[in-house]
């Protein structure tokens, strides 16, 4: 298991996650669709579901989806919020390493914020195994992007005076810039050993506007900021806060969304 107090964290904010993040560009949905061939009805896999966010887009385009998700509470509120949309959504609580799924059975298999949590030994063979002939593996995550950001040397400074500049790692700390083509998350030496082919790498720019308090919630949605002190988050989250309400109280943040995608060989 990678990092099992950060991967099981959610369950405890699940609802304030599923208010809080931002979900993912529309067109990078409708392009992986067309990518991996699926029309209304198909069937396929979603890894790392959490409360559903990517869930409902693909759903919303006709799919039927497969939703593994290890975490009970960030399973419960995904199986909620399909049921109110009366989306076709089976959800398995399981680590996706030990899912029960069968074999070449999805033309599609897609994690959204969540194959960082994989296994990486093992996670390119098990989709490998999932998916039919011809079948992708799309992966994808919002990053952000503060280099040249107006706020970016307070919120340093924050982080500083809170004892939280360990986080930089972190996709929210403000040390991050315009991410790499090839993070950590996504290893291509894995997935063509896996006997994946056709590795290609797109990034959709958005900038998103938040309000103190709508971006506090949200950082505080984070694993890294989650498994702090409760009284370290609580101050680190207060300044963070009070900054953004001193400068009009809106922040801007360019958040782009970055996406991997590999097929297996027809």
């Amino acid at each position: 298991m990678k990092d099992p107090d950060r991967r099981l964290s959610f369950g405890a904010v699940a609802d304030r996650y599923d208010r809080s993040r931002p979900d993912y560009p529309p067109e990078l949905v409708d392009d992986v669709i067309a990518y991996a061939g699926c029309g209304s009805g198909s069937e396929v896999l979603e890894i790392g579901a959490g409360t559903g966010k990517a869930t409902r887009m693909f759903c919303a385009r006709g799919l039927s989806v497969v939703a593994v998700e290890p975490d009970g509470e960030m399973a419960a509120v995904a199986s909620r919020q399909a049921a109110t949309a009366g989306h076709n959504v089976r959800i398995i609580q399981s680590d996706f390493e030990s899912a029960p799924l069968p074999d070449g059975a999805f033309g599609l298999a897609y994690s959204g914020q969540a194959w960082h949590w994989v296994d990486p030994a093992s996670g390119f063979q098990r989709a490998r195994r999932a998916l039919a002939p011809g079948g992708v593996l799309a992966a994808f995550w919002n990053r952000t992007d503060w280099s040249g950001h107006g706020l970016r040397a307070e919120l340093l400074e924050a982080y500083k005076r809170n004892g939280a500049s360990h986080l930089r790692r972190g996709t929210m700390h403000p040390t991050g810039s315009s991410p790499p083509a090839l993070p950590d998350e996504w290893d291509p030496e894995l997935a063509t050993a896996a006997g994946f082919g056709e590795l290609s790498v797109r990034r959709y720019e958005r900038v998103l506007e938040f309000a103190s308090a709508e971006y506090v919630a949200m950082l505080s949605t984070h694993s890294d900021h989650i498994l702090l002190e409760a009284d370290q988050r609580e101050r680190l989250l207060a300044d963070v806060g009070e900054i953004i309400a001193r400068h009009g109280d809106r922040l801007r943040l360019p958040v782009p969304t970055l996406l991997y995608l590999a097929r297996v060989p027809s």
